[in-house]
């Protein structure tokens, strides 16, 4: 792998949104829709059984949708079938920012994911398994489909919907039990299926001309409704998650980073941003997408003039911000660890030193050119 390959389009994140029937994953989706801060999304709606019922609730609500009624998604197409649907979702005319499938309530997540990651198009991304759970009758659902563990046990991200319904015990039971699943997955409480978009996706930006000239959307007609009625804008969604800024402009190291990487903790649901490896790679910035598990670098050439920094910003539930920070500032090429080599950190301190100045530094790299996706690659 060659970490000064060309830098890629833009890749559109794809989201798959499941959750048993009843848990709330239809409210979720048009909360999400009535507040897309401008954010263009495609939606795949994969109903079980012959009436559409989930895309009648979706539909005038978003430009682009691919109703897949007569049977749950998992089953009812293979691999390419899949990449047909999105290919139609990222042909470039329809200007999407972000795709979202909602799984029907009988699909299994896991074969989702893996259809996903399996795929040949080189315009999406990976943007994880968000699970809704119906925490006021979580018991219930779990003693009828007992699979749920296994739902839990591979989502990115868990929503407990219904929490106006349920009391501390409830919940604090249902976060036992996702954490008896082995998951790390951020757990968020909502209502109404209200959780900040952020969460999920970033709003799109767009030229003032752009916004100028665009149709009057949904959104803006539910935001005037709510206005006219005298309801507040501000939900205070944010207060379910926090999120943390990081910025450097000393260069990370590569090998502490892909440490920090590894051992990400429970709760850390996203990372975004640009990450400078200085010698391991002086003509690219890398691009950073973290969710749950998932991760991926994208090299791309610094643009003349640049600050060399790296930034990112994390997400997640319950995490130490505080302590997430000093584990990143420990992650740059500083004063080696005992044991380390100077910058570069590849060999042991008293090995001879290389003859070529960065090689160490390159060499370093190799842990990060694991997760650059290349044309032909299997994900």
């Amino acid at each position: 792998m060659n970490p000064s390959s060309p830098p890629r389009s833009r890749q559109i994140p794809v989201i798959v949104l499941a959750g048993f029937l009843g848990s709330g994953k239809t409210t979720l989706l048009n909360h999400l829709l009535r507040h897309r801060a401008g954010t263009r999304i495609g939606v795949i709606v994969n109903d079980f059984g012959a009436i559409e019922i989930d895309a009648m609730t979706v539909s005038g609500q978003v430009g682009s949708t691919v109703s897949l009624g007569g049977g749950c998604l998992c089953c009812a197409v293979d691999v390419s079938e899949l990449d047909t649907y999105l290919e139609t979702l990222t042909r470039p005319a329809t200007r999407l920012d972000v795709i979202v499938i909602e799984a029907s309530g009988l699909a299994e997540p896991q074969e989702l994911v893996r259809m996903l990651l399996a795929s040949d198009n080189p315009h999406i991304v990976y943007g994880g398994l968000v699970e809704v759970v119906d925490a006021a009758e979580f018991a219930t659902t779990r003693e009828r489909h007992p699979e749920i563990d296994r739902h839990l046990a591979v989502a990115d991200l868990v929503v407990l919907n219904k929490t106006d319904r349920a009391g501390d015990a409830d919940r604090l039971r249902i976060r036992e039990a996702v954490a008896a699943t082995g998951s790390a997955a951020a757990v968020i409480p909502a209502a109404y299926g209200r959780i900040d978009p952020e969460l999920l996706f970033d709003p799109a930006l767009r030229p003032d001309s752009e916004e100028k000239a665009r149709q009057l959307t949904f959104e803006d007609l539910y935001l005037e409704e709510r206005a006219a009625a005298g309801e507040e804008h501000g939900d205070h969604l944010h207060a379910a998650y926090e999120s943390l800024d990081f910025t450097s402009d000393v260069p990370m190291s590569p090998r502490r980073l892909m440490e920090f990487l590894d051992s990400r903790p429970e709760g850390l649901y996203r990372i975004k941003g640009y990450v400078d490896f200085g010698g391991g790679d002086r003509d690219n910035t890398y691009a950073l997408h973290a969710v749950g598990r998932f991760l991926r670098f994208a090299p791309r050439p610094w643009t003349r003039g640049e600050p060399r920094l790296t930034r990112l910003v994390l997400i997640g539930s319950g995490i130490d911000a505080e302590a997430l920070h000093k584990e990143l500032a420990d992650c740059r090429e500083t004063a080696p660890r005992p044991g380390e080599a100077a910058p570069g950190d590849t060999a042991p301190a008293d090995t001879a030193p290389d003859t070529a100045q960065d090689a160490p530094h390159k060499r370093s790299m190799w842990g990060v050119l694991r997760y650059v996706q290349q044309p032909g690659d299997d994900a």
